[in-house]
């Protein structure tokens, strides 16, 4: 495809190094899709690559930006996945199709787009065409755009997993994209959702989405809250979005045989909680990175069959990217997407 696109670029680490570049279109090589990019959906990983390249050996120039939906414009040769003018959305980790990861103990898997593989903040994308799902239908593209990473790890916790079941009690910390999925996703398998928040606002507005109960952090021992609210039962599901040693709270709130999913990283990559509880009540605590290419499909399934609307706090253009970013460090409610024009 002949012409010019815009991409964003880093020639090194930090925000300062971002520049957006006029760079060829790529053409589709053989088992690949030329993807006419819609939206990208950012998430706090992307931020943590931009600040620091999270200590991957990342090639420069490089682009940021894992979750994309878009239309493909054409199709490589042996592509059989997709056609032109079928609406897609990428797979974060891309070559993740089913079963257990990729990697070894030695070696954790993190082949990712925006990390390992090249990001798709940019009008076009050539990638692989099993590195794409179908979109919704139900969806437009800036919201197609927020399942990739932030949907499929709150349904790969709750479903895939946590096997969630109508009756169970579901702890969600905070109001960002992947607590909002989870809240979701939890009340539409008929859960009772208790939200934590230090925002009034925040909390008010998880309400309208379903949430059952919602504890201010600021005002509370959110503990002793949920305990209050449960008699004493404690929380069968808890999305972990903290880190740090904020998990030892999680293991307190949790019910008997409750399950914790490690997911957020905030307050730390180095996780911290008191043995006795953990071992005395029978806790699972679940590490969630995200979740494989089969999940994304039951979740896009979901998506369109319970009406799954994600939450949009604010939609950027493209060349403002800097104030998307600086958006994400104030803790969106939901999540912040950039369109391209």
């Amino acid at each position: 495809m002949i012409g010019t696109m815009q991409r964003w670029e880093m020639d090194g680490i930090g925000r300062d190094k971002l520049v957006l570049r006029s760079v060829p279109i790529p053409d589709p090589g053989h088992g690949e899709v030329l993807v006419k990019v819609a939206a990208v959906s950012l998430n706090y990983r992307d931020k943590l690559m931009i600040d620091s390249g999270m200590g991957l050996p990342l090639a420069f120039p490089f682009t940021p930006g894992s979750d994309l939906s878009g239309v493909v414009q054409a199709v490589g040769d042996g592509v059989t996945r997709f056609a032109a003018g079928d609406r897609v959305i990428s797979v974060f980790a891309p070559e993740w199709l089913d079963g257990p990861p990729r990697g070894n103990g030695r070696f954790p898997p993190y082949q990712t787009l925006g990390g390992h593989y090249p990001g798709v903040l940019a009008d076009y994308v050539a990638f692989p065409a099993d590195w794409f799902v179908r979109a919704p239908a139900s969806l437009d593209d800036s919201e197609a755009s927020t399942l990739p990473c932030a949907g499929v790890t709150a349904w790969f916790a709750l479903v895939e997993k946590g096997h969630i079941r109508a009756g169970e009690s579901v702890l969600i910390e905070g109001t960002g994209g992947v607590a909002l999925f989870g809240l979701q996703i939890a009340k539409a398998r008929g859960a009772n959702v208790i939200v934590v928040s230090g925002s009034a606002e925040k909390l008010a507005r998880a309400k309208t989405l379903g949430a059952d109960e919602g504890i201010d952090r600021s005002k509370e021992d959110w503990v002793e809250a949920v305990y209050r609210l449960t008699a004493d039962r404690g929380a069968d599901h808890i999305l972990e979005l903290v880190g740090g040693p904020h998990l030892a709270k999680a293991v307190r709130a949790a019910a008997i045989n409750g399950r914790i999913y490690q997911i957020g990283v905030l307050e730390g990559f180095e996780i911290a909680s008191p043995a006795g509880p953990l071992m005395l009540k029978n806790v699972t605590v679940q590490g969630i990175g995200v979740g494989h290419r089969r999940a994304l499909e039951d979740l896009v399934a979901e998506v369109d069959r319970a009406g799954l609307k994600p939450v949009i706090d604010k939609r950027y253009p493209l060349a403002d990217l800097p104030a998307a970013l600086d958006h994400l460090d104030r803790g969106p409610f939901g999540k912040i997407v950039v369109e391209m024009a």
